[in-house]
């Protein structure tokens, strides 16, 4: 009876251990398998997006026959976007030197007017609402932007009402940066015309409190 006894409890330890590690196994893959579906559809991949220094695209934005990592990520917002047959909508969650934006810094957005293309430049709150402010200021566009002598245009972002081409950001907390170039040419804009070898703005921290 003993003997009976012991056998069956190595017996129970097995199959206590087997089941052990396929209930390890079965977590791994799910624990796997939504974080990678939940990073797809958050910040893409080399099949869904092009970087370009601090700025993101998503190739296939607004296209009817975009992937659904695409059309999820920006399900996900309620964000409308141009498709990227007419357009491009560069987005940034960081400056050009990867750390996050965030409206407790002042930034300086650097770079060359786009001849024969329309552009404009937004800030947003990182749930994608324009920021309040009392001048109701959210957006430069190449009509209303101050572009210098050299076709270079400086944009900064900073709580404090500074001089130029300001955007507020309050205490809005984690930002994000919009960038959307549209052509002006009869011929709409391709994934193929390698748009992503652009020069766009460079966004530099100037100073946090």
């Amino acid at each position: 009876m003993r003997l009976f006894f012991h056998r069956l409890k190595k017996r129970i330890a097995f199959t206590t251990s087997i089941a052990t590690d396929v209930a390890i196994f079965i977590g791994l893959v799910l624990i796997g398998g939504l974080g990678s579906s939940w990073y797809m559809v958050e910040a893409g991949s080399r099949l869904t997006t092009v970087a370009n220094g601090p700025w993101v695209m998503w190739t296939s934005a607004g296209r009817k026959t975009s992937d659904p990592y695409t059309r999820a990520h920006f399900a996900r917002r309620g964000a409308l976007v141009l498709s990227t047959e007419v357009a491009r909508t560069y987005i940034a969650r960081a400056d050009s030197d990867g750390a996050g934006l965030h409206s407790s810094c002042d930034y300086a957005i650097n770079g060359q007017d786009l001849p024969g293309r329309w552009w404009s430049i937004a800030a947003f709150n990182s749930r994608g609402k324009l920021i309040p402010n009392a001048l109701n200021r959210h957006v430069y566009t190449r009509d209303d932007v101050a572009i210098h002598a050299d076709s270079s245009v400086l944009i900064t972002l900073s709580r404090d009402v500074g001089p130029g081409n300001w955007l507020p950001t309050g205490g809005a907390g984690r930002l994000v940066v919009v960038l959307t170039v549209l052509d002006l040419k009869p011929v709409a804009l391709t994934v193929e015309a390698n748009d992503e070898q652009q020069v766009l703005p460079t966004i530099r921290r100037i100073s946090c409190r």
